[in-house]
């Protein structure tokens, strides 16, 4: 006779194994390094403070 098997576990595992693939193929799809993000922090940073940098000020308000 066959051994008995408990068909909700095995269904848990098997989508647990699926979700497991998807979520690598997503990582590779879609993830960026550490060091990418970290290139586009610093290029948006370096961005904000050049356009702060260039900022007219209005010396009106102050009268």
């Amino acid at each position: 006779m066959g051994d008995v098997v408990n068909l909700n576990s095995f269904r848990k595992r098997r989508d647990r194994q699926q979700a497991d693939r998807t979520a690598a193929e997503n990582r590779v799809r879609f993830g960026r390094t550490g060091a990418e993000k970290a290139a586009i922090r610093r290029e948006g940073e370096r961005d904000k403070k050049d356009l702060e940098g260039k900022r007219l000020n209005d010396d009106s308000t102050t009268t």
